[in-house]
């Protein structure tokens, strides 16, 4: 094996009192492509720039092999300094000779912008797209990347996902886009504890990885008799509670979809119902024939759309579409050009929009929460300040300090949580996932799947689309807006089924010899009969454990069982574990069982 470009040895680092890092020890090779991961606050930023050498270490080795060059991609990179777009890029070059200057050329056609504007006056996508246009034509050794999808359309995720998947050197990369790091990384890094853990297998093979290792601490505690440390809870709070997929709710939500599915009567042109009487209470918008264009651009045309009682609608396109566009009309917020849109009653809306709201840093937590008491209504039901601001991974003693105190992700996650407090029965969320630590788009993810009212959802995020939203408006840029079934992964499946159709219907026609009768078209591949069976038990077997576990919750949770039985306590523990243990795996296999009969039809 090859030498690693770069090794990390016996690393320490203190901010103050408090030990950020303590006895760090990592690699970096050739061709690894690692996620960085770990809880929000543990240092993930810091770790980047102590490799990249921007940071020194109090204690400890850095190596880097000769001629080796690092490249860093920070959150926020300054674009200040150059006279125009291509010296802003051409900035990142280790040489400075013509074939260098003609790649600057290459990559800004590539993103789509012009050497000559003023990086300064850049839009948070376009800046985004020239920082990594400047990275990526740096010629590096290793790329460290922090948050490069930050702002970024579909589009250009994955024509970085194409580029990065062409580089030659060792990747690091922090970010929250699960779909992204699925793609890439092929190595793992857990910063954890100030100490780095290693996979080598990348970020999809994460969560099975972390939670043994939690079960085999947790089991190591309980052999040594000793109650979880506080900051070993708080650690792998977001993984265990967060990270792993509620079945339930996933079933809830293909179920969801299916309905939206049997309402869609043409795709992206609904059939109106002009009587609305009939559908009193459970109609909340109807969009008839609107337009939208700003000159000669059109945005959208004679579009038709029904949104029902507890929809969760997903706007999907490249950045600059329209999308905002339409939710603004969806919403009344603007008006369309041609058309009309019309509400239901009662609605209730909370709009919370890419800027979000702005803070008065002086305030405190608590201040910024309540109305003056010590409780907020949240969605009807009274909740303590305190426990609201746990809910959303607030330590109770942040609740008096000032918003000011707080990092970037903190103040996204406390005006998610003012926004989720809201009494409101249609949510409209564009780009929620926008500088969103992976902690706080879990617990945003958690609060939609419980959220009972209508949801209307802008984002870039896939994984978060396929979790949360029932159907998918897709603005292609040519006017025209699609609706299909399900996330970005059922739209994507639908488009691709739909070419394929589109050029056998073109491949028919060009033949010549039509005198033989068609031949009856294939039907799709069904499920056996072992998995339709198992698909109608399985459901009964899931509520039959999950009443099990609530009669061995019941049982343990009496305060004078142990100390009458602690064998039959011991037992029914193990027992309520075996349960679990079996729950989980039977959901499983009937998500995966559903997701396949999805792809058969």
């Amino acid at each position: 094996m090859a030498p690693p470009l770069l090794t990390i040895s016996n690393m320490a680092l203190r901010f103050g009192e408090n030990p950020l890092f303590n006895g760090v020890e990592l690699s970096i090779g050739e061709r690894d492509r690692i996620s960085l991961v770990g809880r929000n606050g543990s240092g993930k930023s810091t770790l980047l720039k102590v490799i990249s050498g921007l940071i020194e270490a109090d204690h400890g080795e850095r190596f880097v092999q000769p001629g080796c060059h690092v490249t860093y991609l920070e959150q926020e990179p300054d674009l200040t300094g150059y006279k125009n777009l291509h010296d802003y890029v051409a900035g990142g070059l280790t040489h400075a000779s013509a074939e260098d200057h003609f790649k600057v050329d290459i990559i800004l056609a590539e993103i789509d912008l012009a050497a000559d504007l003023d990086p300064t006056k850049l839009s948070g996508g376009e800046g985004r797209r020239a920082a990594l246009a400047r990275a990526l034509v740096s010629d590096a050794d290793i790329l460290l990347l922090d948050e490069p999808t930050n702002h970024l359309d579909i589009t250009t995720i994955e024509w970085l996902e194409s580029s990065l998947k062409n580089f030659r050197g060792g990747l690091v990369i922090i970010s929250h886009d699960r779909t992204f790091l699925n793609n890439i990384t092929n190595t793992t890094f857990w910063l954890d504890r100030g100490r780095v853990r290693r996979l080598d297998k990348g970020f999809a093979h994460f969560e099975e990885w972390s939670e043994k290792i939690i079960e085999q601490e947790r089991v190591e505690r309980e052999k040594l008799d000793k109650l979880i440390e506080k900051e070993t809870d708080w650690s792998h709070k977001g993984i265990t509670a967060r990270r792993k997929r509620n079945m339930g709710r996933m079933r809830s939500l293909w179920q969801l979809r299916e309905e939206r599915s049997n309402q869609i009567a043409v795709t992206g042109q609904v059939k109106l119902d002009i009587d609305s009487g009939k559908v009193a209470g459970k109609k909340i918008i109807e969009a008839h024939k609107i337009s939208k264009s700003f000159g000669d651009r059109i945005i959208f045309e004679d579009f038709s759309l029904r949104i029902m009682r507890g929809d969760r609608i997903g706007i999907i396109g490249p950045n600059g579409v329209g999308k905002t566009t339409l939710l603004k009309i969806l919403t009344k917020e603007a008006d369309p050009d041609t058309g009309r849109v019309k509400h239901g009653t009662n609605l209730d809306i909370t709009y919370l929009d890419q800027r979000r709201a702005r803070l008065n840093e002086d305030e405190t937590l608590w201040e910024y929460l309540s109305d003056g008491g010590d409780h907020l209504m949240v969605r009807g039901q009274s909740k303590h300040i305190i426990s609201y601001l746990k809910d959303f991974l607030f330590d109770a003693g942040q609740a008096r300090s000032p918003i000011s105190s707080l990092s970037g992700g903190e103040k996204n996650r406390l005006v998610l949580a003012k926004t989720l407090a809201m009494p409101t029965n249609f949510l409209v969320l564009d780009e929620p996932t926008n500088d969103l630590d992976m902690d706080t788009l879990d617990l945003l993810q958690d609060m939609l799947g419980e959220y009972d009212g209508t949801l209307i959802l802008v984002s870039h995020d896939r994984d978060f689309l396929d979790r949360i939203v029932t159907s998918s408006l897709v603005l292609e840029g040519d006017g025209k807006i699609t609706e299909y079934p399900g996330g970005y992964k059922d739209y994507i499946r639908q488009k691709k089924n739909q070419r394929s159709e589109d050029d056998e219907r073109d491949a028919n026609f060009s033949k010549k010899s039509s005198k033989s009768p068609e031949a009856p078209k294939q039907r799709g591949q069904k499920l056996s009969f072992k998995h339709q069976h198992a698909l109608k038990t399985l459901p009964l077997e899931i509520e039959k454990l999950g009443q099990t576990i609530a009669e061995f919750e019941t049982k343990l949770g009496d305060a004078n069982f142990y100390a009458k039985d602690p064998d039959g306590f011991h037992k029914m523990n193990k027992s309520l574990e075996k349960a679990k243990t079996d729950l989980n795996q039977k959901e499983e296999e009937w998500l995966e069982l559903e997701m396949l009969r999805e792809e058969m039809e």
